[in-house]
């Protein structure tokens, strides 16, 4: 069956009719749905393969600290669009988005497991990440939830976390690295690049002017990396291009808010609209203020340069 992705437990209920489709069941906000995401998302594939039952994850939106404490609330690393995707690249079946707002934030654990595993999505087993909380306050934890599933018939499984060099995988380590600039550290907890998606927009002409042509991407996601240059990939129609971006502030130029711009190599498309990603695989170097143009003309050149040896030396 095609990915279904559903937003009220009543848009649930009525694709899929009660007690006909059984769940194995993750839970989670999944924000960038790294391998310690990705081991709990396969663990229900394996039993609900086995079980004969939908393999569906149940998530939210907002994340509950932009809602309960934004001032503290951490930008965060995908769209609802790119994680809903990612989970349906895994193979799942289906998604519950729930919209978390502050009269969700006051359903107490066991209203929430009665409503939602139970009653709408009649799971007969739930993954969960080790330190998952739930309900109002949090109060609920993995022995609360557990619990439970023994009362209402529903198995749960604790998924321990994943080391990658010596540091758990997290969200929050991944978002560190990425502010960081550390690219290639955050990928290897994502299991994949860093990208950012959106849309090619017109820009001020001065790189084609004064510099090398340009793709300049908008996008409404959260982190960028650190300002400088990158070896990166860039999609387009399908097809993968190697290329130099610089997220910056164009301050040769005075530039007053960050652009995300990719010179592609072996393109030469006049391209000014359309969807585009940039995948981040290293880091050049660091933004840099030139006395004038024909300096940082030159420099693009070099970078230029470095990110062919760098495509050439991954190729080996």
């Amino acid at each position: 069956m095609a990915f279904a992705t559903f937003f009220s437990a009543e848009e649930w209920a009525a694709h899929f009719p009660p007690n006909l489709q059984p769940t194995g069941l993750a839970i989670g906000n999944f924000d960038g749905l790294h391998l310690g995401h990705q081991q709990i998302l396969r663990r229900v594939l394996e039993r609900a393969r086995q079980g004969n039952c939908l393999a569906a994850v149940l998530t939210f939106y907002p994340h509950p600290t932009q809602v309960l404490r934004p001032a503290e609330a951490s930008p965060l690393l995908m769209t609802l669009d790119q994680r809903l995707a990612a989970i349906a690249a895994m193979g799942l079946d289906a998604a519950l988005v729930v919209r978390f707002d502050a009269d969700f934030a006051k359903i107490s654990p066991e209203d929430f497991v009665r409503r939602y595993p139970v009653e709408t999505m009649h799971a007969r087993m739930v993954a969960v990440g080790a330190n998952f909380r739930f309900g109002h306050r949090q109060a609920g934890d993995v022995n609360a939830l557990t619990d439970l599933g023994k009362r209402w018939n529903f198995d749960v499984e604790s998924v321990a976390p994943v080391v990658a060099n010596e540091v758990v995988v997290s969200s929050t380590a991944i978002r560190k690295y990425i502010r960081e600039g550390q690219v290639e550290e955050a990928a290897r907890m994502l299991g994949r690049p860093y990208a950012i998606e959106g849309e090619i927009r017109p820009g001020a002409g001065l790189g084609r002017k004064h510099v090398v042509p340009t793709l300049n991407l908008s996008t409404q996601q959260e982190l960028l990396p650190k300002l400088g240059v990158y070896a990166t990939e860039i999609s387009l129609d399908g097809v993968s291009y190697r290329a130099a971006t610089n997220v910056g502030m164009r301050p040769t130029f005075d530039g007053a808010h960050v652009t995300i711009e990719s010179h592609l190599l072996d393109f030469s498309d006049d391209r000014t609209a359309g969807p585009m990603t940039v995948r981040f695989l290293t880091r050049v170097r660091d933004e840099m203020k030139f006395p004038g143009p024909e300096a940082l003309r030159r420099q693009i050149l070099a970078d230029i340069e470095n990110v062919k040896k760098y495509f050439h030396a991954v190729k080996k």
